[in-house]
Order: structure tokens, then sequence, then C-alpha cells
């Protein structure tokens, strides 16, 4: 079976999964990710803000805007 190879469907097989999000100004969240879109805005629940690895704030449901994103990661 071959795999995509497309971004969104990376994104796919991370839905309902914890993911790292990196945005440019620096932030980090860890949540589990719900939704995203073509501009890959993105929606994460029981998010948290982290810093240095450890968690900062629990946020709850976000919406991060794809244009600030840098990093999406596998938790």
């Amino acid at each position: 079976m071959v795999e995509e190879a497309r971004p969104l469907d990376a994104l796919n097989r991370a839905r309902n999964k914890r993911v790292i999000v990196e945005l440019k100004n620096g932030k980090q969240f860890v949540g589990n990710l719900k939704a995203f879109d073509i501009h890959i805005n993105i929606v994460l629940e029981n998010a948290e803000e982290q810093e240095g690895g450890e968690t900062k704030r629990k946020l709850g449901v976000v919406f991060l805007r794809g244009d600030t994103i840098i990093l999406i990661s596998p938790e």
C-alpha cells in the first residue's frame, strides 16, 4: 500500500491525536487535533500553552490561524 505524501493527508492521519503546534512568535501549544482547513487553520481540544516543555496554562478549545503556524508534530 502506497501512503499519500500530501500535507493534508498527514494532518488527516493526525486527526483526534495529540499534536504539538509551534507558532512564528515562538509559542507552543499541545492538544488534540480536531479540525483543519485548506489554509491549515486548526482547532485543538484540551489545548495547553507550553513553555520550555512545561505547561504554562490550560486553554481548552483553541483556534490557531494557519499563517501563524511554523510546525505541527505528533506529540
